[in-house]
């Protein structure tokens, strides 16, 4: 009788332990959002879960489509390469979205000019009036000068851009906006633009499909995906008059003066376009995860700090692989103390 007690006692124990375990059992995660940032996230979600951490789901459905669904509660988190405006915070049902900062990126800029050997030389403000559609030739004087000696055709320019809203275009539309006052009150910077010409390609593969298809025709594309599907990168004219390729290099100048001045108590919702810089890439930008200081869920609140901590900490060389600019070790640390600000049961 006393073995058998024992016997059950343990055996009751075992079960609760087992029970305790399921009970305490990381929670799943998912997020949606920038087509920019899907090559990163994947992969820090494949290394996360090989570290013993949750899954994490993300999906790539755009900028726009990741501030919806974070607004509106569906997803644990949301990514966007363009901040939310403060009437999309204030709308947001789970009450105050933090912006946290995970990699810097780029956008280059492609194009389809047959007999061009050498990388073809552009400034702000032409390719503001190539995308006004105020330029529409290729040989036109005001690209002709930036390019002497090259053989530029008398055709026209076909402007291609995203149909839907996009983080790219955003970037690529804050640029314009800095360097070119007609673009700024015209047209503007938005992730969906209602654009004066061009043709309309979805994500970076339908806008590079464009592009590659057409003769003459220009776009633009995040520079990971330049990089690795082998297409023509313009040169871009800096704020110091440099003639900088898109390159992690030059992202990482651009964002340095950046880091250097942010305050203290930053939502970090900040532009890093045409910074100052012999050596800054002119179109550069942070891309962002979108959480609730309050998570709806506290356990996954909880797992998402864990998982935002371990990225800080263990995503960088990841990061450089994949071509993206790693955030500065000091905006790392200073990012990860900020996890503790949101309210969840993780330590």
């Amino acid at each position: 009788m006393f073995s058998f007690s024992r016997s059950l006692g343990r055996a009751l124990a075992l079960t609760a332990i087992t029970s305790a375990g399921l009970v305490a059992q990381a929670p799943d995660l998912t997020g949606a959002g920038s087509s920019f940032a899907f090559p990163i996230y994947s992969k820090w979600a494949s290394m996360y879960a090989a570290a013993g951490g949750s899954h994490v789901n993300y999906q790539s459905i755009g900028s726009s489509g990741g501030i919806r669904q974070l607004s509106e509660e569906t997803v644990d988190f949301g990514a966007t390469d363009g901040p939310m405006t403060d009437a999309q915070i204030a709308a947001a049902k789970g009450g105050l979205v933090l912006h946290f900062p995970t990699v810097l990126g780029a956008v280059a800029i492609t194009y389809n000019v047959p007999d061009i050997t050498t990388p073809l030389k552009l400034t702000g403000p032409v390719l503001a009036d190539i995308y006004m559609g105020t330029i529409t030739k290729w040989n036109d004087h005001a690209i002709a000068s930036l390019n002497p000696g090259v053989r530029l055709p008398a055709s026209d320019i076909i402007v291609v851009h995203r149909s839907e809203g996009s983080g790219t275009t955003y970037i690529f539309t804050d640029y314009l906006s800095a360097v070119s006052p007609a673009w700024a009150s015209g047209p503007g910077k938005s992730q969906t633009i209602a654009w004066p010409v061009g043709l309309g390609g979805k994500g970076s593969d339908g806008v590079s499909g464009q592009v590659k298809q057409t003769p003459g025709s220009i776009g633009y594309v995040e520079l990971s995906y330049a990089r690795q599907n082998h297409l023509p990168s313009a040169v871009i004219r800096n704020a110091a008059g440099a003639w900088v390729a898109p390159s992690i290099e030059g992202v990482t100048a651009a964002a340095g003066a950046a880091v250097e001045h942010l305050p203290a108590n930053t939502d970090y919702r900040v532009s890093i376009v045409n910074a100052p810089g012999s050596e800054a890439y002119p179109i550069s930008s942070f891309t962002w995860i979108l959480l609730y200081q309050n998570p709806p869920d506290s356990a996954k609140g909880a797992e998402l700090v864990k998982f935002l901590k371990w990225a800080y900490a263990n995503g960088a060389d990841a990061a450089t692989a994949l071509d993206y600019a790693p955030l500065p070790v000091s905006m790392r640390t200073a990012l990860t103390r900020r996890l503790d600000r949101l309210q969840t049961t993780a330590k």
